[in-house]
């Protein structure tokens, strides 16, 4: 007994919460009674929540923080040109942020532009925002901020050009009987000359390179198919193992969890020799999640829904639903569900055996035309001779 309780540490004043805006955290623990019996728990600690007076500075916090974040890319509340980031929530303060605008016809909740709505005199417009503290709700503070919307500024060629339609248009319309239509001589004030532009080879180019794009993402998706598949044809291969490994560990004894760990950690020892094997990385993710507070029976049913296949996710519930409700028999199930992957296992072998022999026909075809050209060619030349 004193040997057990030196390698505990024990814990005397509390568990440390964590900071504001990092969200809680769960600890498993052992607990000892007076009484000698021992039992684990699972504590979930919160994180650490403001005091009433405190609360108003993080209220002032966040309002500065709004200032500029509601601005998005524009520089200034005076001239608003592109969309608003009317934001949700700040990130590490625990606020969150609904909106309300005094017109939606030129914005709408989410600080979209109206562009068809927006005028050159501009628009002014009114955002008033309500943030409440996540902890206690009942806290609440209002900002708002008033806006002067405009449409977007265009770049004195895209003005231009505007200019050279309307005055195209106008002569169109002056002249809508005649069989030419004359293109106006001066715009503004300046003389100007037509032509037709040069043609180039820069669409024939694009559309090659749009093309080879196109080529190359099909490429890309279909290396990904093809990895996925081998990804699975392996995890099938490798799953009657992994069962028979879960079964031996079961049977000497050891807990669902015990056992578990001792695959992964066999699996680590012998990686260089086996590689890299898709299911056993699973496993590893799913004991990194148990060890950093996730519950256990979760991670089983999270270990089957990554791997995808239908053997692990009935395997993951198996291991969940003992956990959770006590399964009898887990051993026995486990061995019938071995003795039925191995006989699945057999049965993909000998497809993958026939798939095999299939793709050899491509190169002995071309070996048989290869041996008749060597055969053949000299005959016709000696015959010919």
């Amino acid at each position: 007994m004193a040997d057990y309780k030196s390698s505990k540490e024990a814990i005397h004043e509390g568990l440390e919460r964590n900071s504001y805006g990092q969200g809680g955290r769960k600890e498993e623990l052992e607990v000892s009674l007076e009484n000698g019996e021992k039992t684990e728990v699972q504590i979930e600690i919160p994180e650490r929540a403001y005091k009433e007076t405190e609360v108003q500075p993080l209220f002032d916090r966040c309002e500065k923080k709004l200032d500029k974040l509601v601005l998005g890319s524009n520089k200034s509340l005076d001239r608003i040109e592109s969309d608003m980031n009317l934001v949700t929530e700040i990130s590490g303060e625990p606020v969150e942020i609904t909106w309300e605008l005094s017109r939606y016809d030129v914005m709408n909740i989410y600080g979209e532009l109206q562009k068809k709505e927006l005028t050159e005199e501009g628009t002014l417009l009114t955002l008033t925002a309500t943030l409440s503290y996540t902890q206690d709700q009942e806290q609440k503070a209002l900002y708002e901020c008033s806006a002067m919307v405009f449409p977007e500024r265009k770049n004195p060629k895209e003005r231009q050009a505007g200019e050279i339609e309307a005055a195209v248009r106008e002569a169109d319309e002056k002249t809508r009987t005649e069989k030419i239509m004359p293109l106006p001589k001066n715009i503004s004030g300046k003389n100007v000359k037509y032509y037709y532009p040069m043609e180039n080879r820069g669409w024939i180019l694009m559309t090659m390179a749009a093309i080879i794009g196109v080529l190359l993402y099909a490429l890309e998706k279909q290396n990904v198919g093809k990895e996925l598949q081998e990804k699975e044809q392996q995890m099938r291969l490798d799953y009657p193992e992994v069962i028979n490994k879960f079964t031996l560990f079961l049977g000497a004894g050891m807990t669902v969890k015990r056992a578990w760990k001792k695959i992964v950690t066999d699996y680590e020892q012998q990686k260089d020799t086996w590689g890299e094997r898709c299911v056993y990385e699973e496993m590893k993710i799913a004991c990194h999640e148990m060890e950093s507070g996730i519950i256990e029976a979760e991670s089983y049913e999270r270990f089957g829904r990554r791997c995808g296949l239908q053997e692990y996710v009935r395997f993951g519930a198996l291991l969940s639903q003992n956990l959770r409700k006590g399964t009898k028999g887990l051993s026995q199930i486990l061995k019938v569900e071995a003795a039925q992957a191995f006989e699945e296992r057999k049965a993909l072998a000998k497809r993958l055996g026939e798939e095999a022999g299939t793709k050899l026909l491509g190169p002995m075809f071309l070996m048989l035309a290869v041996v008749l050209f060597i055969v053949i060619v000299p005959a016709f030349m000696s015959v010919r001779m």
